[in-house]
């Protein structure tokens, strides 16, 4: 029989929970009990060590092949609103991020249907000569498909090209929801979720580290996060490749995925978090992503297992587009002052979470 005090007794002992005990999780009344469950297994991992990075985005097309249901930031070619940045645009902000001392620069984009292969190496390069002492973390497993199958090369040719360009790691978008009955509601022109492991786990296999997210707060049931959890957890043990597990909530707004969201709130973000902290046992770390949560609940997201509030960011587009309305960046002191109140101590990283300062 699953009880609460069984649960909390494995996570104690640091014991792995099961999928029916994380449902009993979600539909458990008491969320600031589960909160301290989490708390517990963040601080055997991490102590009170918060993390953070100086980061800028880099959103080098917003024309895209897929339309999904539920992203608001993709044109079509013609449409208004669409872009694509030249080169000299992408190396003028590498090295403005540069200049500002960022670390990492974040770099998805739509599927072109007319950009060559030959154009990505292009950016990676010109990123890594306008600023070559900072780490590019560029391209979602959607995107490296399209651009293998595009190119004609294998998922391992198209990494091994793309490294040799400047590539230096994988942000862990595309995944939404990696059930397939989900995912054919909310995006079926997109990869399969089990398209997207199998390039993971390729990534992985080519020494490319990688994040890991969940589109979470739309049309799916507690039981496709619980699955999309587990397909997650079974590879992380199998390739020990992912560093960061980062909860999206879905963002209504300018979404054409219109929804009755009247039942999702703070507390499902912050029980999805400290559900996300006590399941993913094999995961280092647990991400609150401010641009989509707000300040106030990534915060009080360090009370409930989540050790890193992303970075400072710089002129976000995706989330903002969707209607997001928090701030396009923060200021490194911001984020010290955010996670000094919360009781923490404030470490800055790099991509790969070496520690490059600790504010004791």
């Amino acid at each position: 029989m699953i009880t609460f005090d069984t649960i909390a007794e494995k996570v104690r002992h640091a014991e792995r929970i099961s999928a029916p005990e994380a449902r009993f999780l979600y539909e458990y009344p008491d969320l600031l009990a589960i909160g301290e469950l989490a708390a517990i297994a963040n601080q055997r991992k991490n102590g009170r060590d918060v993390y953070f990075n100086v980061n800028r985005h880099i959103n080098p097309t917003n024309i895209c092949v897929n339309r999904c249901a539920f992203c608001a930031f993709s044109r079509t070619a013609g449409e208004e609103g669409a872009y694509t940045l030249a080169l000299d645009e992408i190396g003028r902000r590498a090295a403005e991020a540069a200049a500002e001392g960022a670390t990492e620069i974040h770099v998805v984009g739509g599927l072109h249907p007319d950009l060559p292969f030959e154009y990505y190496e292009q950016l990676l390069a010109t990123i890594r000569d306008a600023a070559p002492t900072v780490h590019i973390k560029a391209f979602t497993a959607v995107e490296i498909d399209y651009l293998a199958k595009m190119a004609n090369l294998s998922i391992e040719q198209t990494f091994g090209r793309l490294m040799a360009a400047g590539l230096g790691s994988m942000p862990g978008g595309g995944a939404e929801i990696l059930g397939e009955t989900v995912r054919q509601r909310i995006c079926p022109e997109k990869i399969s979720g089990a398209r997207w492991l199998e390039i993971i786990r390729l990534a992985h296999g080519c020494g490319l580290k990688t994040n890991a997210t969940m589109l979470y707060g739309h049309v799916e049931t507690i039981d496709d996060r619980i699955e999309h959890l587990e397909m997650l957890r079974s590879l992380q043990d199998d390739t020990a490749g992912f560093q960061a597990f980062i909860p999206l909530v879905f963002q209504q707004e300018h979404s054409d995925l219109k929804l009755d969201l009247a039942a999702f709130s703070g507390v499902d973000d912050l029980k999805t978090l400290a559900i996300s902290r006590i399941y993913l046992d094999n995961f280092q770390h647990i991400k609150a992503y401010w641009i989509m949560l707000g300040e106030k609940i990534a915060q009080v997201s360090l009370a409930f297992g989540v050790n890193d509030l992303d970075g400072t960011v710089v002129e976000e587009k995706i989330g903002h587009e969707a209607g997001a309305a928090s701030p396009q960046s923060l200021t490194k002191e911001r984020l010290v002052e955010m996670i000094r109140k919360a009781d923490k101590i404030p470490v800055e990283r790099d991509t790969l979470y070496r520690p490059l300062q600790r504010y004791e």
